[in-house]
């Protein structure tokens, strides 16, 4: 037969199985020559030295060495004759046959090969598979060894390739642990993607995953001028999309083309182009969406707006004509709305809405841009749906606004306390130290000044607690004119010389129910802010108006309910306010004033003290004309309460003749003062720095108290808790309740809360006392 193995060593076509003998001989000639020399090693050991025990040695040495290399002789030689055995298997098997075929081990080293590979691509002796298809197709290294790890695993694996001139076929299989089989049927008569392609006059081409270009017909090649190695070198945008409309780049110029995919073999893509004439508009079979009452917009894939609806237009202010870039128009995303936009069309990120402000207004203006993706004709692009969110926006930006202001608020009620505290020890300590300095003493003028920046600290802190609303107000039936009257003097003294100062009331005028000291402070507030907006003099005006509003009055997103007012205008013939600082003026720490003539707090302590007494503040200015504020107040229509009676000062009691007091402070500083000036006025006090150490006190039955003065807000159980459980048990117990905080922090509890009063911090040494006994007697 002709497949038989002395066929194959006649056939000058069973050159692989001559290669094999050769080289099994090599190999056992090879094996021959390490053991003579192993050999005479020994020999020449046992020649050269005279002791018997080398001698010996060197003997048994040879001896093991010569064994050795005939047991590794024998193993190779086995290896050897099985390879033979092989390869003789291989030569009857794939000998005749028409496709090349190789045997290769693990590194991809070649064994065998049929005379159909020695025809095909010549003696490959000692050459790897991959040297000897790597110019045959792409990427021939990770072709062979994903097929091969994949025979490794399976036993067997193929996989069809794109070559130059058609298609391979590859397929492979295990042989034994350490070598494979490969076969290559090449197909070059096929259509499609190999040589019957380049007859095509479509342009197409085949490409791998990652976008590297196999194979191009002829065709295309024209189109693009030149073979085109990967496929962002002929498309503008990836990725591709079967059916869409493209851009391609090609020697005279953009081409637009429809694009169709076919899944190829391999993971291969096959992808035909069918190139659009020029006179076929782009936008031809668009639809009219010209009288849709939405505001369309469709842009091109760069971004460049391509049509836009009669809504769009009006609502952006564009020409029919015009075509700005998404970029021009819209502003506020963060990052550039053209990336979003190219996301978006890419389909990295799933269609969505975003706000966006329209770049070009003057105003504010917002809309919500909605974007998708859409195909027309092939042609990939975006459509564009706006809403007016401008009201939206202005809505957030108040509800922002009023959160901020909160927080500030709460954060002025903190700092507020705080200080309270430090001023309370400041101005007590300091009061003690008054008493024991007469006028005549060097340090009095000293302990004074002490005790006056104190108190300016202490209003300080009060306009915090009126910007915070938190301040504790002592409202009272005022009437306007008189409080006015008696404020002209001071303010005449603020204003100056250069400024004229003139006050008109209105008759009628009806009473108010405010804090009167809290109200001198607005209008002396405004009254500074008029002269400050003057510098080169002027008229300040302060009127007043009896007003009845028929109906709600709705202004600056406040809501005034119809009643009777007593309205305070306070006008300027100033600078005036600029329009978009208009709404800011009450905005804590909002001044127009160069750095370190004003804090920003005037006006924002003048809204809270307004606000807080149930009025309205409103503004109203013009550039170079001045500045008008309007301050509305209900009219009071209870009749005038009958004033307190004037209790006549106590003498202060002599030692020994006070009560009990229980002092519970959880500043150290406030207490020591507070208990010197207690036992100073003869009470016997008694001390504790919690509410936990008040109630172990008192557990002592026998112990007589009279008045509880505590700290409202403490570590661990606070005030009125530790009052309210102490009160089971001593009903009739006086309580003052001390706090740096306003007295509303205090109201739900002290209603339940009886024989109480409230006693702000800072308080003097005479206040304390005061109240102490007030509550004593």
């Amino acid at each position: 037969m002709a497949g038989t193995p002395a066929d194959s060593r006649a056939n000058p076509r069973g050159g692989g199985w001559t290669s094999a003998v050769v080289t099994a001989a090599q190999g056992v000639s090879g094996q021959i020559g390490l053991l003579l020399g192993a050999v005479m090693i020994a020999v020449a050991a046992m020649l050269l030295t005279d002791d018997a025990a080398l001698r010996h040695a060197a003997a048994l040495t040879g001896l093991t060495l010569c064994l050795l290399i005939l047991v590794v002789r024998g193993i190779v030689m086995a290896d050897h004759w099985a390879q033979l055995r092989q390869t003789r298997v291989m030569a009857a098997l794939m000998g005749q046959d028409n496709s090349p075929c190789f045997t290769t081990d693990r590194s991809g080293r070649i064994g065998y090969q049929n005379p159909a590979a020695e025809a095909r691509f010549g003696r490959r002796d000692g050459l790897t598979l991959m040297a000897t298809l790597q110019d045959h197709f792409a990427s021939p290294a990770s072709t062979l060894y994903r097929l091969q790890n994949r025979a490794l695993l399976q036993g067997a694996a193929r996989e069809d390739v794109v070559t130059r001139q058609g298609h391979m076929r590859l397929c492979v299989h295990r042989i034994g642990t350490r070598r494979f089989l490969w076969r290559l049927d090449e197909f070059q008569d096929r259509t499609g993607a190999g040589r019957g392609a380049e007859n095509l006059s479509l342009p197409m081409l085949v490409a791998n995953k990652a976008g590297v270009i196999l194979f191009s017909n002829e065709a295309l090649r024209r189109l693009v001028g030149g073979r085109p190695r990967h496929l962002d070198r002929i498309f503008a945008t990836l990725p591709l999309r079967s059916g869409e409309e493209v851009q391609v780049s090609a020697l005279d110029g953009p081409v637009r083309a429809i694009l169709a995919e076919v899944e190829g073999p391999g993971e291969r893509r096959e992808i035909y182009l069918l190139p659009l004439p020029p006179s076929m508009a782009s936008d031809s079979a668009l639809t009219d969406f010209e009288h849709v009452p939405v505001a369309l917009i469709k842009f091109a894939g760069d971004g460049r707006l391509r049509i836009a609806n009669r809504a769009a237009r009006e609502a952006l202010d564009l020409s029919s004509e015009a075509t700005p870039d998404i970029r021009d128009l819209f502003e506020g995303l963060g990052r550039s709305v053209s990336d979003w936009l190219g996301d978006v069309l890419a389909e990295r990120i799933p269609a969505g809405a975003e706000v966006l402000r329209l770049r070009q207004a003057e105003a504010d203006v917002f809309y919500q841009v909605h974007l998708r993706r859409i195909v027309e004709a092939g042609r990939p692009s975006i459509l564009a749906v706006l809403n007016d969110a401008t009201a939206l926006k202005t809505l957030e930006a108040q509800f922002v606004q009023s959160q901020k202001m909160q927080a500030i608020g709460q954060l002025a009620g903190g700092v507020a306390h705080d200080f309270n505290n430090l001023l309370t020890a400041i101005s007590g300590h300091c009061d003690l130290l008054l008493l024991r300095h007469d006028r005549n003493d060097p340090e009095y003028a000293d302990l004074v000044q002490i005790h006056q920046n104190a108190n300016r600290a202490a209003s300080l802190v009060g306009q915090l607690l009126a910007f915070s609303r938190k301040q504790t107000l002592k409202p009272e039936r005022l009437d306007l004119e008189d409080v006015l009257a008696d404020l002209t003097h001071l303010l005449n003294r603020l204003v100056g010389e250069r400024i004229t100062l003139r006050l008109a009331h209105a008759p009628d005028l009806g009473a108010i129910r405010a804090d009167r000291r809290q109200l001198e402070q607005v209008v002396m507030n405004l009254v500074v802010n008029a002269r400050d907006a003057m510098p080169e003099g002027g008229t300040i005006r302060i009127e007043t108006e009896a007003l009845t509003l028929k109906e709600d009055l709705r202004r600056d997103r406040a809501l005034v309910p119809a009643g009777d007012y007593a309205v305070i205008r306070v006008l300027d013939t100033g600078c005036g306010i600029p329009p978009e600082r208009l709404q800011k003026v009450f905005e804590p720490f909002f001044t127009t004033k160069r750095v370190g003539e004003g804090t920003g707090l005037g006006l924002s302590t003048a809204y809270g003290i307004v606000k807080q007494s149930g009025g309205f503040i409103f503004v109203d200015s013009e550039i170079g004309l001045g500045t008008v504020f309007h301050l509305y107040f209900p009219i009071h229509s209870l009749p005038a309460e009958a004033p307190a009676p004037v209790a006549s000062r106590r003498p202060p009691p002599r030692k020994g003749d006070g009560g009990v007091v229980l002092l519970v402070e959880d500043e150290a500083p406030v207490r020591a003062f507070a208990s010197r000036a207690l036992r100073m006025r003869g009470y016997t006090v008694l001390e504790a720095d919690s509410a936990e150490a008040a109630l172990a006190t008192l557990e002592d039955e026998a112990l007589e108290v009279d008045v509880f003065v505590t700290d409202v807000v403490m570590p661990g159980m606070d005030g009125p808790s530790w009052v309210r459980q102490a009160l089971e048990r001593r009903p009739n117990v006086r309580v003052i309740f001390v706090s740096g905080y306003a007295e509303d922090c205090l109201s739900d509890m002290q209603v339940r809360v009886p024989n109480a009063v409230f006693l702000p911090k800072p308080f003097s040494l005479t206040d304390l006392t005061e109240t102490v006994q007030g509550q004593l007697h």
